[in-house]
């Protein structure tokens, strides 16, 4: 057969009149022949059911005539989604790929703050292309979806809730169903039809990255909400009839125990046995499923040692037989590429295993070539193919993208909307737990003199966190919320109209000396594994919060702190020096929220009174996983159920220099802590996070790039002579030295320039000129100088406070991938020593 959709439609077979026969729901699942070696127990798991909604014979019948008139092309085709920043709407003639995805740092025609309309525009583009007439078979259209986490957070001036670990504070499901509601309606009308939440983790190690991701770490918290937040994304499921243009695909995810991981790595093992990972890390799955979720996300994670990306026993036994799930089961970012014997371009393991939709976002193009060419061979059996294609095309007729014409999601006023805002200024509310309130400082006292000081205060980056607008949400301004408040938006707005004053000073420096200071800090911004942390210690050096509240409660200034995270932390110290302290979370756009339950109006009333609870223990130290909770779960404090806080021990209970591993300075795009990373010229130094960073006289850029993952490596250019370092407190590497360690830098020469270039430690430097002359440009390459060259020139390594320092001038360009010490004895000769520029 030949034509686009539209002609199959008018023929009838889309349209469910060709009586054809079809696998249904309860058709034995196909899977590798390569038998489960671990022993497990199917009868531990719950059973589970899909609703008939998504697999009625109307529906299976239409499905069948597609899928006997598709060539095998076409069939190879909708298991694999590219990311629009790798694909164009012409490359769907050649590679017709079932779907589209926009990645953490991906927008409409390269531009991240894209509006609605131009959403829109993209993505009718695509699906023309996709829909175009085929000289052979049928065109079926894309799907195309997003990470809508909190609210549509890829939008400007969309509405962005709290991140999910202040909902989980919240205990209240039927707040989580409006919420799915109104992300639903806002993804919808910038024409997008699925999102991938809710996220099912139920984070057990506060050091992942990830776990502001996590509603609780109890597993009937996560149960109670699955439910609530598929219902509202996708409205209630009915035979016949498809998702209206308000609602859109929900994802639960990610399949399964990425909250159950050794050491709370991102993307590491959890290694468990089967019934905790029934009771704890699958609690969410059976709601969600029931409520019809139409699609479920593979776990970059492994399970004793097992990649779930391709474990058969949990993807076809567990989640498509034992809990009856119909949708499709669709691939994380390259997570195919992890398992065994796979790379990212080819992995028939991860498809016989029950993933159904191969996530290649930048390796689409191989995977296609590679995947069709083993089916070609018969490596594949067509049955296996038929069903995740089956299953991909349930999801497409109950979104309505089957139909001619395919119902318009494009109502751009949805964005923003002021109800909708509303509900998000709720949530905030909601979210907040109150840890202390002595004396009775809160609420703030009507006609109050207020300072608002800390970093977070006038702060949409902290306060929204990771995943908002870009992937890392560290680049985010106020022209990005035309409709938010930042915290200290609503307090000076809440204390003038109570008939006070505010004012906001950052470094909490004064004139007149306030009634009451409401400082606001907390965690920068961040995502996944940029997250990660050895420890829960908050500012394990430096503490500069901690000293910006000494210094007020020295001056004798009542002190209310704000901490905005995406965890609990360690954080007695401040508590301590702390009148009052607010666990805040991740609040999102609606910063006037917390000012709604903070300060009082003229009537002596706040809006609202703490009502947000637990729903993570609060740590006693920095140790982790938390076995001694300092406020166990359901702990919150409110104006009509206070409660007293003693003078908490400020023990960190583990030696944080060795907890810290002070071997490892740059990993994974970031510098790791204790040790910073600066940028410094003639005009100064200033410090590098994961935003884009010039140096105080612009003389040296430093951003983040790709090497092996999103945003794992740094790019630094200098146009001007300049010094990049990594710096920390001072660091004893006198043991490395005494045992024929090096310095190890792995990274990329991008540009060699003509200026001398020169690495050391503190201000001990060698040449690098020889060693460049013969370093390939545009290749990863590793330099690795022994520690006693710099012990040579001087270097006290007893106490080293600057790891890392490379000079530089015009036309030297390099992206940094790692650096750290390492053994590797004797057979390395220290390049020429270097002598230190002055102006740096």
């Amino acid at each position: 057969m030949a034509g686009k959709l539209a002609s199959l439609a008018m023929a009838g077979l889309l349209a469910g009149t060709a009586a054809v026969a079809h696998a249904g729901q309860n058709a034995p699942v196909l899977t590798s022949e390569n038998t489960r070696a671990t022993a497990h127990d199917i009868t531990l798991w719950p059973e589970a059911r899909s609703p008939s909604a998504i697999t009625d014979t109307a529906t299976e019948n239409r499905i069948s005539a597609i899928l006997a008139a598709m060539t095998l092309k076409q069939k190879i085709g909708q298991l694999i989604q590219a990311d629009i920043s790798t694909i164009t709407p012409d490359d769907l003639a050649q590679y017709p790929v079932g779907s589209l995805l926009a990645g953490g740092n991906s927008g409409p025609y390269g531009d991240e703050r894209a509006n609605a309309s131009e959403w829109d525009r993209m993505i009718r583009e695509f699906r023309a292309a996709s829909t175009a007439p085929r000289a052979q078979g049928v065109a079926v259209p894309i799907i195309f979806g997003i990470d809508a986490v909190h609210g549509h957070n890829n939008v400007p001036g969309a509405t962005i809730f709290p991140h999910n670990v202040g909902l989980g504070a919240a205990h209240d499901p039927d707040l989580i169903r409006r919420i799915g509601e109104i992300t639903a309606d806002e993804i919808a009308g910038s024409g997008i039809e699925w999102t991938f939440a809710p996220t099912l983790a139920v984070p057990q190690d506060l050091r992942w990255g990830r776990a502001y991701e996590g509603y609780s770490s109890d597993p009937a918290i996560v149960a109670s909400y699955s439910k609530a937040m598929v219902l509202g994304l996708q409205g209630p499921l009915k035979s016949g009839v498809e998702i209206d243009a308000t609602h859109v695909a929900a994802t639960a995810k990610h399949f399964l125990a990425d909250g159950g991981t050794e050491g709370g790595k991102d993307q590491g093992d959890a290694k468990i046995g089967e019934d905790e990972l029934v009771r704890v890390h699958n609690a969410g799955y059976p709601g969600a499923i029931d409520a019809g979720a139409l699609t479920v996300m593979a776990s970059f994670s492994s399970w004793n040692g097992a990649k779930n990306h391709a474990n058969p026993y949990l993807l076809s036994d567990v989640l498509k037989g034992r809990m009856g799930f119909g949708g499709f089961v669709v691939g994380d970012w390259n997570g195919h590429g992890q398992v065994p014997g796979c790379t990212v371009t080819d992995c028939v393991p991860a498809l016989m295993a029950g993933l159904d939709m191969f996530m290649a976002p930048d390796s689409w193009k191989g995977l296609f070539d590679n995947m069709y060419s083993h089916a070609r061979a018969g490596d594949i059996p067509q049955a296996r193919i038929n069903d995740a294609v089956r299953r991909i095309l349930r999801v497409k007729a109950k979104l309505g993208l089957l139909d001619d014409p395919i119902p318009a999601r494009r109502d751009y006023a949805a964005i923003g909307a002021p109800e909708h805002l509303a509900v998000a200024r709720e949530a905030v509310a909601k979210s907040l737990v109150l840890l202390k309130n002595s004396g009775s400082v809160l609420p703030i006292k009507p006609g109050a003199k207020v300072l608002v000081a800390g970093e977070g205060a006038n702060s949409f980056a902290m306060q929204s966190g990771g995943w908002t607008i870009s992937w890392q949400g560290t680049d985010v301004t106020r022209e990005d919320f035309p409709n938010g408040q930042t915290i200290w938006d609503g307090i000076d707005a809440a204390v003038t109209e109570a008939g006070g004053s505010a004012t906001l000073s950052e470094d909490g420096s004064f004139a007149e000396k306030p009634d009451v200071a409401i400082v606001v800090f907390g965690e920068k911004p961040y995502a996944e594994f940029q997250g990660d942390v050895p420890t829960l210690a908050y500012q394990p050096s430096g503490a500069s919060d901690l000293a910006l509240l000494k210094k007020l409660k020295s001056e004798g200034v009542k002190v209310v702190s704000v901490f905005l995270s995406g965890r609990p932390m360690f954080m007695s110290r401040e508590i301590n020096a702390s009148d009052a302290f607010v666990a805040a979370w991740l609040p999102g756009s609606q910063g006037a929220g917390v000012a709604d339950v903070l300060v009082a109006g003229a009537d002596g009333k706040p809006v609202r009174d703490f009502t947000g609870a637990l729903s993570f223990p609060w740590p006693r130290d920095a140790v982790s996983p938390i076995a001694d909770p300092l406020f166990d779960l359901g702990y919150g404090l409110s104006y009509t159920k206070p409660g007293t806080v003693p003078k908490l021990a400020e023990g960190f209970g583990l030696d944080i220099a060795q907890a810290l591993n002070v071997e490892d300075f740059f990993v994974a795009g970031r510098a790791q802590a204790p040790w910073e990373m600066s940028l410094t010229d003639a005009g100064g130094k200033r410090s590098v996070g994961p935003a884009p960073s010039s140096s105080a006289g612009g003389a040296i850029v430093a951003r983040s790039v790709d090497y092996a993952a999103q945003e794992d490596a740094k790019s630094i250019v200098f146009t001007g002579p300049g010094t990049v370092s990594i710096d920390g407190p001072a660091a004893d590497l006198s043991r490395q030295l005494n045992n024929a360690f090096a310095l190890r830098l792995d990274w990329r020469i991008d540009a060699r320039g003509d200026a001398p270039v020169s690495l050391g430690m503190g201000n001990n430097m060698v040449s690098l000129d020889d060693w460049l002359d013969g370093a390939p440009i545009g290749e990863a390459t590793t330099l690795r100088i022994p520690l006693r060259c710099f012990a040579d020139l001087g270097a006290d390594f007893a106490q080293v406070g600057n790891a890392l320092r490379i000079d530089a001038g015009v036309g030297f360009a390099a992206t940094l991938i790692g650096a750290n010490v390492e053994a590797v004895g004797e057979n390395y000769d220290c390049p020429p020593a270097a002598p230190v520029a002055p102006a740096q």
